[in-house]
């Protein structure tokens, strides 16, 4: 099926949508109404741009028609508006193309992330810290909330391990591209001898699940309690409000303590366990369906070292795409837009070769 029969068929299916909405019979349905108005929503953007599409065409035409006109200036104007005209359609016909292209189910939605520090002792578990700080100015550049759901400090001010949720619309949709290892390049504040050191940290990335997204079974979960460790003060530290839950189909195990309450910190706990038992049943799915890595484009892999961030040169290179930026003080402040809009359109040209080439 070609570009325009595609099209076709998603005006026709909009078309179809807007006829049944205003159906009093389909109001009444409280859920198909929904279901209905939320796919039209969806397929409302590539209609507008198929709209503007179809008018470009249509204008193309008519200047194609003046080319034969009696009137030299008429037809040096339409000769230049056409020129233009050619010039705007490739332009038009792959971002449809992009629009056409099957959505991340998972992009709308907030996120779990998991900062954890890698090889590099000391030094990596500062840079760890670093990362959290960094993604939490991006979040709140975005509008975004940031929650600590747990945390594992150091006595430096580093982070050996941090849990965090990111609540917002379309989170999901950029942070995706940062799951991966983090490798920092610097002269490290403990090092006498000025030497350049290489540590690293890790970066995943998971959509937040919902409780309609995933049911967990109590039946599936063992609990304990404990008390908790490290700085905290007195009620942190002797009362039994740390939570470990073990998921015993998969034996995944969480572990949360920052809350003096036992049943917040149950609480965040099961959000972190929902999210990660999502994530592998998408994993699942996709495996199933052999395109693992077609459906888990810009996800990243925890085992792969996807950027350098090097301090004494200033510099920040994201492997995947060759991209460096003389800014990592910027970028260290939250500013990643550069770089996740270029990973962006990256893996979309991916996918459209592998569109092209089915």
């Amino acid at each position: 099926m070609n570009l325009w029969e595609k099209l076709k068929r998603v005006k026709e299916r909009y078309e179809e949508l807007t006829q049944q909405l205003a159906r009093p019979e389909t109001y009444a349905q409280r859920e198909l109404y929904q279901r209905l108005a939320k796919e039209q929503a969806e397929l409302q953007g590539l209609v507008q741009k198929l709209a503007q599409y179809e008018k470009l065409l249509q204008d193309m035409q008519e200047a194609e028609a003046l080319l034969g006109s009696a009137d030299a200036e008429l037809r040096s104007l339409a000769e230049v508006e056409l020129q233009e005209l050619k010039r705007q359609r490739p332009r038009l016909e792959r971002e449809l193309t992009l629009m056409l292209l099957p959505k991340d189910v998972r992009d709308e939605k907030s996120v779990i992330m998991e900062i954890r520090a890698g090889t590099g002792g000391e030094e990596a578990a500062l840079f760890a810290a670093e990362l959290f700080r960094m993604y939490s100015r991006y979040a709140e550049q975005k509008g975004w909330q940031v929650e600590v759901l747990s945390s594992h400090p150091t006595g430096l001010g580093g982070l050996k391990e941090v849990i965090i949720s990111i609540s917002g619309r379309g989170a999901f949709s950029r942070l995706k591209y940062e799951s991966g290892v983090h490798r920092v390049q610097r002269v490290p504040v403990t090092e006498a001898s000025g030497r350049l050191h290489t540590s690293a940290a890790t970066v995943a990335v998971l959509p937040e699940a919902e409780e309609l997204d995933l049911k967990i079974q109590d039946k599936d979960l063992r609990i304990d309690t404990f008390c908790a460790s490290g700085p905290g003060g007195q009620g942190v530290n002797t009362t039994y409000s740390a939570v470990r839950v073990v998921h015993l189909p998969t034996g995944l195990v969480v572990q949360c303590q920052d809350e003096r309450s036992q049943l917040k910190n149950k609480e965040k706990a099961l959000r972190v366990l929902r999210s990660r038992l999502y994530e592998m049943e998408l994993q699942r799915q996709a495996q199933e369906r052999a395109e693992v890595r077609k459906a888990q484009v810009g996800t990243g892999d925890r085992s792969q070292r996807i950027r350098t961030y090097n301090f004494p040169q200033n510099r920040v290179t994201d492997h995947r795409v060759g991209l460096t930026l003389y800014k990592l003080q910027e970028v260290l402040q939250g500013h990643l837009d550069e770089l996740i809009e270029a990973l962006i359109a990256h893996f979309q040209a991916e996918r459209l070769k592998e569109v092209e080439s089915a």
